[in-house]
């Protein structure tokens, strides 16, 4: 993993470092019982406090880390890319998980890790081709929690069923009272809540600036829509989502859709298959983005992968991209 500053990769004429409401749920019951949490809808009964879960992702794994659950944890996969940003949050922790796989596992994978509860999503993780999905794991006595970011909309395989903040709300809380720590979810909730608070009073530009969030692009763009995460660390952070009118999660467009959108700025997903400087290398050859003023400019973000998917660092995102807007001249100093 290269090194940062930090955490992300802000370039305007050169590339600079930066530093820097709950499902429904019944309270935890004693050492040995179950708890019943609503996840994506339906009321889901879960072996509580957990003993032995395999998280997959780094998102996801930064959740429990930061319930202080690891001890919980008798297995993690996909954490490599972001070592270093969990690390520089969660310390030694990090350091002590169970690496079983280092990309998404099969459903061998996690039946031989023997957990009672596996923490994953729709495409992070659950997987119908790799026949490792929530029913899949039910039938061998496996607890299986989805990630609200990635649940699934009724009748499609859109992503996302509420806005991203009161998911990560969700997850923290059920994820509280799956592990018996409650406490420690209200307090990572209340954290973030009045972060969010203090962004939101920072001085507003009369126009907020369009950001797009390219994640990878080739033949065509993978981005994120209206119930992604990065929807809510770029609101939070001041600007304008340029595919908030796109009603799912993470999803493809054209160049064209992209160009037509004429976003002030990018913010780029720091993980492993393109990196931060062929993301530029693309923009700046692709007819339809060349000559944008933010290509031109070099207006671009880039930050970890755990920090744009859903997890309780998308505060931590915001504050960036806010840091970012103000550098750029795009809204006004705080």
């Amino acid at each position: 993993m290269k090194t940062r500053n930090k955490y992300g990769v802000l370039a305007a004429a050169a590339v600079l470092g930066l530093s820097g409401c709950g499902g429904a749920t019944k309270a935890a019951p004693a050492a040995g019982g179950t708890v019943t949490v609503t996840n994506c809808g339906t009321k889901v009964d879960f072996p509580a406090p957990a003993k032995k879960l395999f998280v997959n992702d780094s998102n996801l794994i930064s959740m429990v880390l930061a319930l202080g659950a690891e001890k919980q944890v008798g297995a993690v996969s996909s954490i490599g890319r972001d070592e270093l940003v969990l690390t520089e949050h969660y310390g030694a922790a990090v350091a002590g998980l169970n690496q079983v796989s280092d990309d998404y596992p099969g459903l061998e994978t996690v039946i031989a890790a023997k957990p009672d509860v596996m923490v994953a999503g729709w495409n992070y993780g659950y997987d119908e081709t790799k026949q490792l999905t929530p029913d899949a794991l039910a039938e061998r006595g496996i607890a299986a929690y989805i990630l609200t970011e990635s649940c699934r909309q009724e009748g499609s395989s859109a992503r996302g069923i509420v806005d991203p903040w009161t998911a990560l709300r969700d997850d923290m809380t059920n994820l509280g009272e799956i592990t018996g720590r409650t406490e420690a979810a209200a307090a990572v909730v209340a954290d973030f809540d009045q972060r969010l608070a203090a962004l939101d009073e920072a001085p507003k530009a009369d126009e907020r600036p369009v950001l797009f969030v390219f994640d990878s692009g080739d033949k065509a763009v993978f981005t994120s829509g209206a119930f992604g995460a990065p929807q809510a660390v770029i609101e939070a952070g001041g600007g304008h989502n340029a595919m908030a009118d796109l009603k799912d999660t993470w999803t493809e467009v054209s160049w064209e859709r992209l160009a037509a959108s004429k976003p002030d700025a990018f913010v780029f997903v720091d993980y492993p298959g393109q990196s931060f400087e062929q993301k530029v290398a693309v923009l700046r050859a692709n007819p339809a983005t060349r000559n944008l003023p933010a290509v031109r400019e070099g207006r671009f973000l880039n930050l970890p992968y755990a920090m744009w998917t859903s997890g309780p660092l998308n505060i931590d995102a915001a504050e960036e991209v806010r840091t970012a807007l103000e550098k750029w001249g795009l809204v006004p100093k705080g």
